[in-house]
């Protein structure tokens, strides 16, 4: 098993993802940054309504992410061979130094933010995908959510082990997602803009966790 798929890894970046939504829903002029879909109805909703610059401000970061899984997809064609330095550890520097960036950025900004974390969540989704094998989403629930329950359906049919194994990583994640956006929410109101650099101090974990044991 790669150890980006390592359940300790992705519980840390499920957290991170949690957080990152929180932040931008309460910090950020109530945008989403991992959750997109909620992020289309709003925008149709006001493009629907006139409202076009409304509906801008929940398209752009749509487009953003993406462009972030643009990147992301391109840097790993590149440089998946490199023996020098490993693809997901770019990805983990990029989005080390935009959330860093972020923190900095006053409410006149929050436009700017919003893109950039995004951006960076598009990133980290396209990069790692899966945990122990399995594939799942650390920035977003509903797949999650999805599969999780598809094996826990399975496990009670079936009784196999393996289904009920697969179940409680899925569900596992989400809960550590929800812990991440419940501390991230709170957090917001006592440290304000700066919160999103937990984030990055998250990332430079989950880099260190793979320098440890070289990953393929």
């Amino acid at each position: 098993m790669q150890k980006s798929e390592s359940f300790r890894l992705s519980a840390l970046l499920s957290f991170s993802g949690g957080l990152q939504d929180a932040y931008t829903y309460n910090m950020r002029n109530g945008v989403f940054a991992n959750a997109q879909t909620g992020n289309v109805v709003l925008m149709s909703q006001n493009f629907m309504q006139g409202n076009w610059y409304k509906g801008l401000h929940y398209m752009i970061p749509l487009v953003s992410f993406a462009a972030g899984i643009f990147l992301a997809e391109r840097i790993e064609s590149r440089f998946k061979n490199s023996t020098k330095i490993h693809w997901r550890q770019i990805i983990l520097v990029i989005e080390f130094i935009l959330l860093l960036a972020v923190g900095f950025m006053p409410a006149s900004f929050n436009m700017v933010a919003n893109v950039l974390v995004s951006f960076s969540c598009a990133m980290q989704v396209q990069t790692f995908k899966k945990v122990h094998g399995y594939g799942y989403a650390s920035t977003m629930c509903i797949g999650n959510l999805r599969s999780g329950t598809e094996s826990l359906s399975q496990y009670i049919r079936t009784k196999e082990k393996e289904s009920l194994r697969k179940a409680l990583h899925f569900f596992g994640i989400i809960l550590i997602f929800a812990i991440g956006a419940g501390i991230g929410g709170v957090i917001s109101g006592r440290l304000g803009f700066g919160t999103i650099w937990i984030s990055s101090a998250i990332l430079v974990v989950v880099a260190l966790m793979m320098v440890k044991k070289s990953d393929e």
